[in-house]
């Protein structure tokens, strides 16, 4: 059982997502982006709750739905009934990965545990995604990425300054980092299977996505016993590596090696803090980056922002804007490397999304599909399981599937 028409370097495995909201759907939209056949299984009233994020949507349909969900086929069960379950137990019986997300517990109580499943599925890869992880005294606890922001010590060094309120990481950092760590777990327990035959369960959370990405922080945690505060855009380890404000708009700095210090100073016209013993090497500019920060922060203030980027550019600097998402996403470059692309949508036709971040020489990310109307692909698949017709049409009038047609 496959989908027909995926192309790239997984096409032919294929995966079944019981999975709801965010990292559970990042995960298994970065498998299909590469090619697998991603069958997302929805109650069959509802669906996601992401459906329901909205505003923003396009004609009824969620925005945000349709980000996570692209080149998945969908299909909507009752898991509670008998008939639900059974078919959800013969799609597993042919399938290579599922990815679940739900709190723990849920889907051993719906007879979908691992140890269950792999009975009849010993090469079956069991990807569970949850809050705080499936063992230690969190593990029952709700994981939402605010919460896990918090936990994972994101947002105490997230934020412009001691004393100021805490501040989360505008992006959903712990689901979209824990959906990308399932899906690198998923390929590597595949090409352990490609060896053995044998799959196995893969356990990770938001909560773990969050301390990996603590590396700097940890790192000097672990080396002082001392925890740092936010330090707004600047860096913990090196100087000057922040945002300054121009005479119109904000640009970032990058003059963090000693090559790239030397270089901004002549830029900015200011050679002679290179000689001042408090910003000579990146430790001492590190001790006063408030008042170095102060001195470039007043001179960035005298010209417009592309009037300095140019500057910085040909000095050698590393810079950039501060970009609007807006301003991003019709960027040159994000254009050209495809991260801006149109996804056939069935009810809604041609839909704007962003691209695949890995570019393969031989096997190219595929784009082809949009996000499933709830059940969309309900009688598809279970066609692929051997249902007749009449099997799937009486699911579907007693209310045990759902489908859902473009209008």
């Amino acid at each position: 059982m496959s989908s027909p028409d995926r192309s790239g370097p997984l096409t032919g495995l294929r995966v079944v997502e019981f999975a709801h909201i965010m990292a559970g759907p990042i995960c298994g939209r970065m498998l299909a982006d590469m090619g697998a056949d991603v069958i997302k299984v929805e109650q069959v009233i509802g669906g996601d709750a992401t459906r329901h994020f909205r505003p923003p949507d396009i004609d009824g349909e969620s925005a945000a739905f349709m980000m996570l969900n692209r080149n998945k086929r969908g299909v909507a069960l009752d898991l509670k009934s008998e008939k639900g379950l059974q078919a959800a137990l013969r799609l597993i019986e042919r399938t290579d990965v599922l990815i679940e997300n739900h709190r723990t517990g849920t889907m051993e109580r719906l007879g979908l545990g691992y140890e269950t499943l792999s009975e009849n599925n010993p090469g079956l890869i069991y990807c569970e995604i949850s809050g705080f992880g499936r063992t230690g005294p969190m593990a029952h606890l709700r994981g939402f990425d605010l919460t896990t922001q918090g936990y994972s010590g994101i947002m105490s060094v997230t934020g412009e300054g001691e004393g100021r309120p805490p501040v989360k990481c505008a992006p959903p950092i712990t689901d979209i980092t824990a959906g990308i760590l399932a899906a690198m777990g998923v390929l590597a327990a595949h090409i352990e299977r490609l060896e053995t035959g044998r799959g196995q369960k893969i356990d990770t959370s938001l909560f773990e996505a969050g301390i990996t990405q603590t590396f700097w922080q940890a790192a000097m945690t672990l080396a002082t016993g001392v925890s740092p505060g936010p330090l707004g855009s600047a860096h913990p380890m090196s100087a000057p590596y922040q945002a300054f404000e121009t005479s119109d708009g904000w640009i970032t700095v990058g003059g963090s090696n000693q090559v790239n210090w030397l270089r901004l100073v002549e830029v900015v016209g200011l050679p002679e803090l290179a000689e001042d013993p408090r910003f000579l090497q990146n430790a001492d500019r590190i001790q006063n980056v408030e008042a170095l920060a102060s001195i470039l922060g007043d001179c960035f203030k005298t010209r417009p922002r592309e009037e300095w980027l140019e500057l910085l550019e040909q000095g050698g600097v590393p810079a950039g804007p501060v970009a609007s998402i807006g301003e991003m996403l019709t960027l040159p470059q994000t254009l050209a490397r495809d991260m801006v692309v149109e996804v056939q949508h069935s009810q809604l036709g041609p839909v704007r999304t962003l691209g695949f971040p890995v570019k393969f020489s031989d096997t190219p990310a595929s784009i082809d599909r949009g996000a499933p109307l709830l059940g969309e692909h309900t009688p598809e698949v279970l066609a692929e399981l051997d249902y007749t017709d009449e099997e799937i049409a009486e699911l579907i009038s007693s209310g045990v599937a759902t489908v859902s047609l473009p209008t």
